[in-house]
């Protein structure tokens, strides 16, 4: 898959993600047990990034210090996620939905950072 089709996706999933938190907030902390604010602003705090990962995956090629922010941002959502458990003690449905959607966004950090490796191997 190219930088581009991944950027895209990345995209994607982060605007239904942001849609999901912002929408449905009160409801998903009740079942997850996470604060409802914590899950509201993250979905706010998705857009604006997913918007950015759009116009990314647009460029031919990617402008290549946007896509290592991508990188460096999806890896510290990664890390934020994991340090709210304990800080926030969600219930174990809660747990697990964090643990999975950081997971999904390490998926991505990762392809990410293989395809912009293997891009810049080609732009030599």
């Amino acid at each position: 898959m190219t930088l581009n089709k991944i950027l895209a996706f990345d995209a994607l999933t982060c605007a239904l993600m942001g849609a999901l938190l912002i929408l449905f907030a009160p409801a998903l902390a009740a079942w997850l047990g996470l604060p409802r604010d914590l899950l509201f602003y993250a979905g706010w705090l998705l857009i604006p990034v997913a918007l950015f990962m759009a116009l990314l995956a647009r460029g031919t090629p990617p402008w290549m210090g946007g896509v290592w922010l991508v990188i460096l941002g999806n890896a510290g959502w990664v890390l934020a996620s994991l340090a709210i458990l304990p800080v926030t003690g969600p219930n174990l449905l809660g747990a697990g939905f964090v643990l999975v959607q950081a997971g999904v966004v390490a998926c991505f950090t990762m392809a990410e950072l293989g395809a912009a490796r293997r891009f810049a191997g080609v732009a030599r």
